[in-house]
């Protein structure tokens, strides 16, 4: 027997599969600096216990991105790491706070499968969970990534395409258990602007960029246990290493703290695309554009969809061409739904 994982080819998938996803994640305070190593992440709820108290959490939890990224590693081993590259997401909702000491493990059901033409590669489309040592669903999201066949006559399998939210309804978030922004300490928060001060349609420059380097990029995809071969073997792809997708959007949600620090937690994905591909000494930058507001039951916390659009280059706003296509600057098209002051 052979007792090495060459990872699953597109024609080892099936609807309806179950992958149980190995080694589970006790995430600690290290896993919060080393984040905030990696990012300028400045974001007062995921900083400061006692800035979180007073919003009526435990303390601090660790950063929704983080805990995502901890998820989503525990994938990759039996979802991509053939992958020629993760195309998107959809569905995403964060449904409990992950705090230090909580310990993580990931479950899939592999809900859609679509050859492409070519022959050689298929999309593959699945649900992902985490959950906690309690097997409580902590988030939940759907991603679809495309994938490499082993042999090149395997028969196609029946396409099938899910269905997908293009967008959560605010009925669909989920506001943690005791949240309350109605003592929220702006001054320490940063910035003085509420949910109220922000319009639909408003367009932000978050004006700072963050070059790229190997070092930063090896060191996150290996603290998350991501082996996908295309963010590790020079060889893989012709045109470089790929930077991980996840370090794209950590990095942009970093940088929108200038224009957004009081958007303080993402409670859910409505989409994402990974438009062009990330390397090595791109400079990252980024600009959001106010798609929708809403109100929440918590008090004193209203909701806001924003759309995330991480660049290396480019107009701020610019973000497709005549042809609807991407521009070849944009690298991350991000809609999400955050949790702000009123």
């Amino acid at each position: 027997m052979a007792k090495t994982n060459p990872g699953r080819f597109f024609e080892d998938y099936a609807v309806g599969q179950t992958l149980h996803h190995a080694v589970p994640r006790t995430v600690t305070n290290g896993e919060r600096a080393l984040y905030h190593a990696l990012y300028p992440a400045r974001h007062a709820l995921y900083s400061s216990d006692a800035f979180a108290q007073s919003c009526g959490l435990s303390g601090s939890p660790i950063d929704d991105l983080a805990a995502f990224h901890v998820v989503f590693g525990k994938t990759v081993p039996d979802v991509s790491l053939n992958a020629v590259a993760n195309l998107g997401y959809a569905e995403g909702r964060w449904l409990k706070p992950v705090y230090a000491g909580d310990t993580l493990r990931s479950v899939s059901e592999v809900i859609g499968l679509k050859q492409n033409s070519n022959g050689k590669t298929g999309v593959v489309y699945v649900r992902t969970r985490g959950l906690n040592q309690r097997d409580e669903t902590v988030m939940e999201y759907v991603r679809w990534v495309m994938v490499r066949k082993r042999d090149l006559d395997a028969p196609a399998p029946e396409t099938v395409v899910p269905e997908l939210k293009k967008v959560l309804a605010p009925a669909d978030l989920v506001v943690p258990e005791g949240l309350d922004f109605s003592s929220y300490d702006f001054a320490l928060a940063g910035e003085p602007h509420r949910w109220d001060d922000y319009a639909v349609g408003e367009t932000i420059d978050h004006v700072d960029g963050v070059t790229v380097e190997e070092a930063e990029h090896m060191l996150a995809t290996r603290l998350w246990q991501n082996t996908a071969k295309v963010h590790f073997d020079l060889t893989f792809r012709p045109d470089g290493r790929l930077i991980y997708g996840g370090h794209v959007i950590s990095m942009a949600r970093a940088l929108s703290f200038n224009g957004l620090a009081n958007a303080q937690m993402i409670v859910g994905l409505n989409g994402g695309a990974h438009a062009n591909p990330c390397f090595a000494g791109d400079t990252i930058k980024a600009w959001t554009e106010v798609l929708d507001k809403a109100d929440t039951t918590a008090p004193g916390v209203g909701a806001l969809r924003l759309r995330l659009v991480a660049t290396k280059g480019g107009k701020p706003f610019d973000l497709r061409g005549a042809d609807g296509k991407y521009l070849p600057e944009v690298l991350l098209d991000l809609d999400y739904w955050v949790l702000m002051p009123k």
